[in-house]
C-alpha cells in the first residue's frame, strides 16, 4: 500500500487544514516515509507515537522565530501522525507505544500483511482519492502542477475559501 497513504494524506491534510500554503510535498513525505522503515527488515521507531512527536518537536524548536520554515516542515509530523492513521499502527499496542513496556520490539509486532484482496482495494481507493484531488485542485493544470511540484503549494483559487484569512 503506496498510494493509499499518498492519496488519503494529502486529501485529508488539504481538506482539514485548508491551508495553500503548508508544503504538501512533506506531508506526502512523512505518510511513506515508516514504509521505507518495512522494506528495511521490518517496523521499528517510525511505526511508534514517539517519531512523530520527536519530529514535531524537532520542527518547533528548530523553527523557532521562522514562520515560513516551520510552516513548510510542519508536514512531516503531520504526515507521520497520518500514516499511523491510515496503517491501523494504533492497533498493534506495544509496537505503537513503544519504549513504554520496553525497548525490545518483538518479532509478533511486525505487522501482518493484509489479505491481497484488500490490499488492492485500498490501493484502488487510492488511485480514485488521487484522481478526484488532482480534478478538485486543478492539479492537471500545468501553472497549478507547477506550483505544487516546486513549492509543494496549491493555488489558493482551489481550496475551499479562496477569500483572503487576515488583512
Amino acid at each position: 500500500m503506496f498510494i493509499w497513504f499518498l492519496a488519503l494524506s494529502f486529501v485529508l491534510v488539504a481538506l482539514v487544514f485548508d491551508s495553500p500554503a503548508l508544503d504538501y510535498r512533506m506531508v506526502l513525505l512523512g505518510s511513506v516515509l515508516p514504509v521505507v522503515e518495512l522494506l528495511a527488515g521490518g517496523p521499528w521507531a517510525l511505526h511508534t507515537l514517539l517519531a512523530p512527536l520527536v519530529v514535531l518537536m524537532l520542527v518547533m524548536l528548530a523553527t523557532g522565530g521562522r514562520r515560513l520554515a516551520r510552516r513548510r516542515w510542519l508536514g512531516l509530523p503531520i504526515g507521520l501522525f497520518l500514516y499511523l492513521a491510515l496503517d491501523g499502527a494504533w492497533l498493534r499496542t506495544e509496537l505503537f507505544w513503544w519504549p513504554a513496556w520496553g525497548v525490545r520490539v518483538d518479532s509478533s509486532d511486525v505487522p501482518d500483511f493484509k489479505p491481497a484482496a484488500l490490499m488492492i482495494a485500498l490501493e484502488l481507493i487510492g488511485v480514485a482519492v488521487g484522481a478526484w484531488a488532482v480534478r478538485r485542485y486543478g492539479l492537471a493544470d500545468r501553472e497549478r502542477l507547477r506550483l505544487f511540484c516546486t513549492q509543494g503549494r496549491l493555488d489558493r483559487t482551489q481550496m475551499g475559501d479562496s477569500r483572503p484569512r487576515w488583512r
